[in-house]
């Protein structure tokens, strides 16, 4: 057998990662950092290394999974959120349903908890939750701690620091009770086929698919469209395309920042299809 199809077949036993829904060359290039680092000289060897240490495969597990992130990166996506999707939202409706996609650390969640916070302090009737998924644990435990460097603060305005944020003795800042209790967070695989809760408004899965086979970001899209209540938004990477298979699923609301609303079309036999039919005659209630 192949050396490399060995510990690829070992990785998704092991980590419950299915290496086939990512570009072979983004899994292999992950792998020889972790060689590199290891000073395994081969797949074989750094196979064996796989097998006998729990610490390695959490190691390869962050490495695949890994994600760089700051608050409110790409800053316009995050105006439009604040000053023309939410306020929409908040015009219509009581409660709103966010669903942060391959959260990371955190940062993207909790820039939602901070605007939605500023945002409902002149509308305290209205409800906003954020749930916050990824597959890495480890930075899943660093998002719930809430506890970031300086520089992952630097597109923040300095007021919003302050009110959102407090400084500790070692420098580092931590989010405050009023963001934390916005946001859910939860393990939970993007390729599993099932999102992680239906009615949400909005979705942002942000330079997440860039690891994904065409096939596999078509489903993803499917996915979303499905979860997604009517005339929701979904909002992805700016270096990421909606597939010609799926682009009928949503209607561009802003091209260049790459943000989509939730169409009523769906193409021939996908998942997507019964849930767009049923949404013709369907009213949705209020959901939390």
């Amino acid at each position: 057998m192949d050396n490399f199809l060995a510990l690829r077949r070992s990785i998704e036993r092991l980590l419950s990662i299915q290496c086939a829904n990512y570009k072979e060359d983004y899994i292999k290039r992950r792998i020889l950092s972790r060689m590199r680092l290891t000073g395994t000289r081969d797949f074989d060897e750094y196979h064996t290394l796989l097998l006998s240490s729990q610490k390695e495969q959490e190691q390869l597990r962050n490495t695949l999974t890994i994600n760089v992130t700051k608050f409110s990166r790409d800053a316009e996506v995050f105006e439009i959120i604040r000053k023309e999707i939410l306020p929409e939202l908040m015009r219509r409706k009581n409660r709103i349903r966010i669903w942060s996609a391959g959260c990371a650390t955190g940062e993207e969640p909790y820039t939602l908890a901070l605007i939605a916070h500023d945002l409902t302090r002149l509308r305290p009737d209205v409800q906003v939750t954020i749930l916050a998924t990824d597959l890495d644990r480890e930075a899943l435990e660093k998002a719930k701690a809430g506890i970031y460097h300086e520089k992952s603060l630097e597109n923040l305005e300095p007021g919003q620091v302050r009110r959102h944020f407090t400084l500790r003795k070692d420098g580092k800042y931590e989010v405050k009770s009023h963001l934390r209790e916005r946001v859910r967070f939860q393990v939970h695989d993007l390729m599993s086929g099932r999102p992680i809760s239906n009615f949400i408004d909005i979705i942002l899965c942000r330079n997440v698919t860039i690891y994904f086979t065409e096939t596999q970001k078509n489903d993803l899209a499917v996915m979303f469209h499905a979860a997604l209540l009517h005339d929701g938004y979904y909002i992805m990477g700016k270096t990421e395309f909606l597939g010609r298979e799926v682009e009928t699923l949503f209607v561009p609301y802003n091209s260049l920042q790459k943000i989509y609303r939730k169409g009523l079309r769906s193409s021939p036999g996908s998942a997507a299809t019964g849930a767009a039919n049923r949404e013709r005659t369907r009213t949705y209630p209020n959901r939390s």
